[in-house]
């Protein structure tokens, strides 16, 4: 029998507006519809960006707070929902706890490298991620490369990540002009998961990808054992090369096929019982 895999949304991301595609949504309402779209379209998660008034990038409580229940309006809990801390060269990491405290969203996704950039960082960071634990927010490490891997192993066993109600996001690639991921870029990760003794940890794993390949990366993802995470964030064409007409459609390039393979995907609360 084939592994459930999940399909999460990440409709906007930090950087792009509707210079780069008028169905980007940015707006309360238009992240309220994307949800709904995405949702018909088999995504269980909405990694979600907010942006401020002058649609930079935003991780204000402020702006937070209209996106998240105009989402829940539309969507009720049909997606898990996902909160970015990501500093974008603005925010530093007391920034990032806080509106996670703040807000104590159901999942929120952390970059390892950002908030637990070395020693000094660390007793904040067990503090901080013993938190969530606690507070039942589920955590997605974002880890860029094998050394990523490395230090998120090493971070579990020293226990300033705690074990369970969590799961990981490999990377593949870096936000640069014409960056484009390949499957290929997921080897090594899987190599440093196996090497560190990750395969067997119960911890889930997904991918996000740059360019036109981001179906073949997800696909490569959910056929080795993990998850995708798709969307206008990283890529915004087809795999025909063709410009996607919304979000819903690069996730129905990538379920569909999956399914007609015998894969199925997951829904909301199927992914929250496998990483919550």
């Amino acid at each position: 029998m084939r592994r459930p895999f999940s399909l999460a949304v990440a409709p906007n991301g930090a950087r792009k507006t509707h210079t780069d595609h008028a169905r980007l949504p940015i707006s309360p309402d238009e992240l309220a519809q994307c949800a709904r779209e995405c949702v018909d379209a088999g995504a269980a998660m909405i990694h979600l960006h907010v942006r401020r008034a002058d649609a930079t990038h935003s991780l204000e409580v402020a702006d937070y707070e209209p996106a998240i229940a105009a989402v829940r309006k539309a969507v009720g809990n049909a997606l898990v929902l996902q909160l970015t801390t990501e500093a974008v060269g603005i925010y530093q990491p007391a920034q990032q706890i806080a509106t996670v405290r703040a807000l104590r969203p159901e999942a929120a996704s952390i970059a390892v490298r950002e908030l637990a950039p070395d020693a000094d960082a660390l007793p904040v960071a067990h503090e901080f991620f013993h938190w969530m634990h606690r507070e039942h927010v589920v955590a997605q490490y974002i880890l860029y490369d094998a050394a990523d891997v490395r230090r998120y192993a090493s971070l579990r066993a020293s226990g300033v990540i705690p074990e369970g109600r969590h799961w990981v996001l490999f990377v593949l690639g870096r936000y640069s002009a014409g960056q484009k991921s390949s499957p290929l870029d997921l080897l090594p990760f899987l190599a440093a998961w196996d090497e560190m003794g990750l395969a067997q940890s119960g911890v889930e794993w997904a991918v996000c990808a740059f360019g036109k390949q981001e179906a073949d990366c997800a696909a490569a993802a959910v056929m080795l054992g993990g998850h995708a995470r798709i969307g206008f964030e990283n890529n915004m064409t087809l795999p025909d090369g063709a410009t996607a007409p919304d979000n819903a459609a690069l996730l129905n390039a990538v379920r569909t096929p999956l399914v007609g393979l015998g894969y199925q995907a997951l829904t909301a609360d199927g992914l929250r019982a496998l990483v919550g």
